[in-house]
């Protein structure tokens, strides 16, 4: 009996720690690297390939290019900034005390910003940097749930406001069409519908630059071990489809609690499994001509780093190389943010600009990078 209480406590005190740690990381309670000091020169990319400091942006996230101005979103800070692409890149903060505003899209000179339940709108946002409007509220149409609640949005080629509603739950059947969802809003109709079912939480999604298809990361679940179930990569190939959460995880995990009577074979697979708890987030195509021809389509994708594994994983850009609609490799890209289990950095988010090279948000270290090519195509 007393060998069992001992393992019990061993147990609560292990779940205990692991869910501080989980607070701690998702509320921003950490001490982030000064700017100043990044240690740049730990990371490692391909041959030919350099990295620079672009920015210093506190918590920076989400990023979405304007005409003239780079925006940011942020989580913990509460703030969304604009950097001006031209001149000293000093970030002007033109919102703040909003509820996790994550998201960013910037369409037809109007910055829309997700802060939860809510989507913003800041009109002709470009022209008043130095006196920004007081946003109106375009849709107030989400759950209020602050677990999974922050938002990652982009106008699609319909024209859409695409928006996804994290399950408010590390794993729990919350309804179907209300939670776990990607929905996309008609902004001048206010016409709100869901696209996708079964997603835990996408904080990162794109649009293929040949079929026009969706693809999104999403998040796995928590407490099935290190090693299990992965994140995801998938891919939308008609408004309506099932990726299987809370029933199913990869291509065919049966969750412990929701899977029983369901069939993987009836939710849709993931394009490519990632890593387990990498924490995939920011993801785009990249549709420059800086990069060489191997990275032409390839999908850069943001992982933030694991917070309950018992070693850490993730901390890292990392491509994965389409062919159609079929991932053929996926290895890592930018990498060294973390050192012995120690990380100074935390990939958010990821953009292409015009000139082909490649930004990258980190939170944790205040910081936006940029990527370039340097070597020979």
């Amino acid at each position: 009996m007393l060998q069992w209480n001992m393992e019990r406590w061993n147990l609560l005190r292990w779940n205990m720690v692991r869910r501080i740690a989980f607070f701690l990381l998702t509320f921003g309670w950490q001490v982030p690297a000064q700017a100043d000091t990044l240690p740049l020169a730990q990371l490692k990319l391909p041959p030919g390939f350099e990295i620079e400091l672009f920015a210093r942006v506190d918590n920076a996230r989400q990023m979405a290019l304007g005409k003239n101005t780079l925006f940011v979103g942020s989580r913990r800070a509460g703030k969304v900034y604009a950097i001006p692409l031209q001149g000293n890149r000093t970030p002007v903060v033109i919102a703040e005390g909003l509820n996790m505003p994550v998201g960013v899209a910037f369409r037809d000179g109007d910055l829309y910003v997700s802060a939860v339940s809510r989507v913003l709108r800041f009109a002709n946002i470009e022209a008043r940097l130095n006196t920004p409007p007081r946003p109106e509220t375009v849709s107030a149409a989400w759950p209020t749930e602050t677990h999974h609640g922050w938002k990652f949005i982009a106008f699609g080629p319909d024209g859409k406001l695409y928006v996804p509603v994290g399950a408010p739950c590390n794993i729990c059947d919350a309804g179907v069409d209300r939670y776990a969802t990607i929905t996309r809003l008609d902004v001048d109709s206010g016409k709100l519908e869901v696209v996708a079912r079964g997603v835990r939480n996408t904080v990162g999604f794109d649009w293929h630059p040949q079929s026009g298809e969706l693809w999104f990361t999403d998040n796995g679940r928590d407490m099935m071990g290190d090693d299990v179930p992965p994140d995801e990569l998938n891919r939308l190939a008609k408004p309506g489809q099932h990726f299987g959460y809370p029933h199913c995880h990869g291509r065919a995990i049966a969750d412990p609690e929701f899977g029983r009577g369901r069939r993987c074979a009836d939710f849709v697979p993931p394009v490519q499994e990632l890593g387990a708890h990498v924490a995939a987030l920011g993801m785009r195509f990249y549709t420059g001509k800086a990069f060489p021809a191997q990275y032409r389509n390839a999908v850069f994708i943001a992982e933030h780093g694991s917070w309950n594994r018992s070693s850490k994983v993730g901390y890292r850009v990392s491509v994965v190389r389409i062919e159609k609609d079929r991932a053929v490799s996926y290895e890592p890209f930018v990498s060294g943010w973390m050192h012995d289990e120690d990380a100074w950095g935390r990939p958010a988010d990821v953009l292409v600009m015009p000139d082909g090279s490649l930004l990258i948000s980190d939170d944790h270290a205040g910081a936006i990078y940029r990527v370039v090519y340097r070597g020979r195509s």
